[in-house]
């Protein structure tokens, strides 16, 4: 067992009631648990979580509800309208089924979505659960994580112990993400470090990157209805096809019309790979082209990982001005675990307010690529800019 001198006890988490014979099983196994992750930072501005052992009289926001028994066929009708009004209260509600072979459903109902997954079940999953909770990860990122614990250890590398503890690395131990559309198989592999990664509005833009020989690329136009759409996709196309080492442009979105246009790949959010049928996956499969797919923690990578994309994207790192990424900054101690986690099977973008000035950091955490955006667009001297940022690559090998 991996534990760090100083490691507090849960600050955000209270399992209750606090004299239940249960709930103090579940505060001292998750302190346990939470001594084997540090160091870990406890942030001021994380949630408070109230953990019930027992089925509580009431709820409100901050409250997580578990029905570790429910049935396979799923929720009775007075069941179902409890947790519909839990979760309208602002609670959250976490139903477990067990499934054979020691495998349990999990579906997790918050009050913005709902999240479900499968996985092998252990002894110490909620405690495991509660202590990921504490270090700051909403319900569903906690959900996987404490799936992914192992009693005996097999969810983390014994080599990052000295600098993540028992942190879970090993992707093999992490659930499933269910009701996903079906996968036609592995997309096509892409270069394993993508490096420096302008994400541009323009072919214009494109083309320069293309004069300084940038390697990956992507042209991020948003409008559908953009009256030159074809014209940009088509010219950023070929102007890729000028770089001579390493080339792996992307077209964000419009994967019909970059398919059209032969790129070498696309790049999807999440919401719009879940808005693609079946058909539509398979003909997106189908066209040969690389796929990179943005993510915003480990669920959503999970989700991402059914389809066997050419690389993830995952952010934002640091608060960015631009609307690529919506939610709150990850920060670079999140940054270095998923590097451990997706990085031995995908190649790992980084994206999200990084630029000249803290790109040395961001490259510290082990990641291969970092999308850029402002750090390109607004510079003074785009080229001195571009190739001072390669230089930082190049130094890491």
């Amino acid at each position: 067992m991996t534990t760090h001198a100083g490691a507090a006890e849960l600050a955000h988490v209270q399992c209750l009631p606090a004299d239940e014979p249960l709930a103090e099983a579940w505060r001292q196994a998750a302190n346990e648990i939470r001594a084997r992750l540090a160091p870990w930072p406890s942030s001021a501005t994380s949630p408070a979580w109230r953990l019930h052992a027992k089925t509580p009289d009431a709820v409100a926001s901050g409250d997580v509800v578990w029905l570790p028994r429910v049935p396979e066929s799923g929720l009775g009708t007075m069941a179902s309208v409890n947790v519909d009004a839990w979760r309208a209260s602002g609670a959250v509600v976490l139903c477990t089924s067990a499934h054979a072979q020691g495998h349990v459903q999990d579906t997790l109902y918050t009050p913005d979505g709902v999240y479900r997954v499968t996985g092998v079940d252990d002894p110490a999953f909620l405690p495991a659960f509660a202590a990921f909770l504490d270090c700051g990860f909403d319900p569903h990122d906690a959900l996987v994580l404490g799936r992914a614990w192992r009693t005996d250890g097999s969810h983390a590398r014994h080599e990052d112990a000295d600098t993540l503890g028992a942190w879970p690395t090993v992707l093999e131990t992490f659930p499933t993400v269910l009701g996903q559309t079906p996968s036609p198989g592995p997309f096509p592999a892409c270069p394993a470090r993508l490096g420096l990664y302008p994400v541009l509005p323009s072919a214009d833009w494109c083309g320069r990157m293309a004069d300084l020989q940038v390697g990956t690329v992507q042209l991020r136009i948003k409008d559908p209805a953009h009256p030159a759409l074809r014209s940009e996709i088509e010219r950023t196309v070929a102007a890729g096809r000028r770089v001579t080492h390493d080339s792996a442009w992307f077209i964000n979105d419009h994967w019909r019309e970059a398919a059209q246009a032969g790129a070498y790949g696309v790049h999807l959010g999440q919401e719009d790979m879940a808005a693609l049928s079946a058909e539509e996956v398979a003909t997106l499969h189908a066209s040969g082209m690389r796929l990179g797919i943005s993510t915003h923690g480990y669920y959503e990578m999970l989700a991402a990982h059914h389809f066997r994309p050419s690389y993830l994207a995952v952010g934002a790192v640091f608060p960015t001005t631009t609307k690529l990424i919506a939610t709150a900054p990850q920060g670079l101690a999140k940054l270095a675990r998923y590097v451990k986690l997706i990085a031995p099977h995908y190649p790992l973008v980084a994206i999200g307010g990084i630029d000249a000035s803290n790109l040395p950091e961001v490259l510290d955490t082990g990641v291969g690529s970092t999308a850029v955006v402002r750090a390109v667009t607004e510079a003074a001297d785009v080229a001195a800019a571009v190739k001072g940022m390669q230089r930082v690559f190049a130094q890491r090998g």
